[in-house]
């Protein structure tokens, strides 16, 4: 039982990530986003969750895992709540915020209890186990279910459906987990915030620059560049004179750990592009409803965790660099096939070759990266360097997200102003009252799939540059030997 609830609440918080995406058209039609503004609903969770997770650990050590632990699920239930409420979009994005906030909570106490409450030895890895293969899993169960959940019932339950999870963890949490004891310590807030907020105000800055009211040289644009670069840069300030900093600097000075999370920053980059923008695609232009869409995306999961058993398998005897390398090519052969993506692309040989491609270097990578992230690590700070990979890959994510929209709206203005002599031309009266109303070519429209479709390749070719970037960090950076690795890394990273 005590497994059971530890499991739940990692299933909850880690399939919140993909479990949301396949609602994002039922979502953006609800709540009138934009398609650049919808690209909110997934920054505003992992730009929270990323930033202080972190933080999250380290209030678990000082306050008590099990007490932060049920506070951070009650928080991620009662945002659920709101979030499945949300009469606009304000209100969806302060839910998501939170939700974000929750899951930095007890996604990392979640982990620290299993040690907290099993013992040593065989009953703990069995532990830590189970909780890695429901982390693993955590995507794929989320893609089945947002597609269950939008298209049987509708969007909202994406976010009720947390709610009964949450009440019965949190009710059982204090009958079935043991408290932990308590350690001395301090909070490193003035760093979180920085952080966190710095984050927020450089993805605000590329959106807003995707505005075409707006632009690059939009004074609102520009204030939000400079205040994430002075945020960020106070962040490595009090990072460097903190006695106890959230983020231990000195682990940037080994390189293979540094070169891992170079990769794992530009890759995630990638992969949330392609959750994001290849769902709009096939339930857009391709017609594929929630549930159909939802079983498309299986394909790249399973994917991913074919290729990272193998390079688990085969690591320890070739070393990580052949699985860096290899992976950052697949990656960069799946993103440059997404590319050529049109309106006329076919499931087949539009969606599932790149997506399968992408996903299985994305797997060869996983494994190499978690291991350099913790090799040579003290023990105390395992858990900081494992969290340090996690929240880099989250704020990977969203920062790539952000650009990939910024490029993606510049080329779908452009590809509209383009299109539209000839919808004026065959625009029923109907289509032409919308789109003056709404500024927009009717969803669902032959104009509106071609200027979607359009616009996505445009995007993925910033993603190739961000596969490029990990494939030299593959190449110069890493320098790694399967010696200098450890044999398995710790539970806590998620796949």
């Amino acid at each position: 039982m005590t497994l059971t609830v530890i499991a739940a609440t990692q299933l909850m918080v880690v399939l919140d990530a993909t479990i949301v995406n396949i609602a994002l058209p039922h979502i953006q039609d609800a709540l009138k986003f934009s398609t650049t503004n919808l690209s909110w609903v997934i920054n505003a969770y992992t730009l929270t969750f990323g930033g202080l997770l972190l933080l999250g650990g380290r209030a678990g050590d000082i306050l008590g895992r099990r007490r932060v632990f049920v506070a951070g699920v009650v928080l991620f239930g009662l945002a659920s709540l709101l979030g499945g409420f949300a009469q606009n979009g304000g209100m969806l994005l302060a839910a998501r915020a939170l939700q974000g906030i929750g899951g930095a909570i007890c996604s990392p106490t979640a982990f620290a209890l299993i040690a907290t409450n099993f013992k040593e030895g065989p009953e703990r890895n069995r532990a830590f186990g189970v909780f890695s293969a429901v982390a693993g899993s955590g995507a794929a169960i989320g893609l089945l279910a947002g597609g269950v959940l939008t298209e049987y019932m509708n969007w909202r339950w994406v976010f009720f459906v947390n709610v009964p999870i949450a009440v019965l963890i949190a009710i059982a949490a204090p009958r079935y987990i043991n408290e932990s004891e308590r350690h001395p310590g301090t909070f490193d807030l003035p760093g979180a915030l920085a952080s966190t907020l710095g984050l927020v105000s450089l993805v605000y800055g590329f959106i807003h620059a995707a505005d075409p009211k707006a632009g690059w040289g939009d004074s609102v644009t520009i204030g939000s560049f400079a205040v994430g670069a002075v945020l960020l840069v106070a962040f490595t300030v009090i990072e460097q004179r903190t006695a106890q900093p959230i983020t231990p600097l000195r682990l940037l000075r080994n390189r293979n750990r540094t070169g891992g999370l170079i990769m794992m920053l530009c890759l995630a980059a990638a992969m949330f592009g392609i959750f994001f923008y290849v769902t709009l695609f096939v339930q857009r232009v391709l017609g594929y409803s929630a549930l159909k869409a939802g079983v498309a995306f299986l394909p790249i999961s399973v994917a991913i965790i074919v290729a990272a058993q193998l390079a688990s398998v085969f690591q320890a005897r070739l070393g990580p660099k052949p699985f860096l390398a290899t992976g950052s090519v697949l990656v960069t052969i799946g993103l440059s096939w997404l590319t050529q993506t049109d309106v006329n692309s076919s499931y087949p040989l539009g969606v599932l070759g790149p997506t399968v491609t992408f996903g299985f270097g994305m797997g060869l990578i996983f494994v190499p990266v978690m291991l350099m992230a913790v090799s040579g690590v003290a023990a105390h700070e395992t858990g900081a360097a494992s969290g340090l990979l996690n929240s880099v890959q989250q704020i990977g994510g969203s920062v790539g997200l952000s650009i990939l929209t910024t490029v993606f709206a510049k080329a779908a203005t452009s590809e509209g102003n383009r299109r539209q002599p000839d919808f004026l031309a065959h625009a029923t009266p109907t289509d032409l009252q919308y789109a003056q109303q709404h500024q927009a070519f009717p969803p669902g429209s032959k104009w509106a799939n071609e200027v979607l479709a359009y616009a996505v390749s445009h995007a993925f070719v910033v993603g190739v540059a961000f596969a490029a970037v990990a494939l030299l960090s593959a190449l110069f950076v890493v320098k790694a030997k399967a010696s200098d690795l450890p044999a398995e890394a710790p539970a806590g990273i998620a796949i």
